[in-house]
């Protein structure tokens, strides 16, 4: 079953700015259109924690920076 498409029309990024989610039904996810933090989709249900996201800044930040100190 997928994800309701009124649900996804209302679906934001939990961080401040709330920017909305691209839905990937392949791979079960919702990834933010400003941050790029992933979020997992497990059994129809959008799991929407910032400290269960995947990518966006803070792994940026983890990895040392996405871009060169100056």
């Amino acid at each position: 079953m997928a994800l309701d498409p009124q649900l996804l029309e209302i679906l934001a990024c939990p961080d401040t700015h709330h920017a909305p989610l691209d839905y990937d039904p392949q791979a079960q996810t919702l990834t933010c259109t400003e941050c790029g933090r992933i979020f997992e989709v497990r059994d129809d249900v959008p799991v929407l924690l910032l400290d269960e996201a995947r990518g966006g800044p803070a792994a940026d930040n983890a990895r040392g920076g996405s871009a060169p100190q100056r």
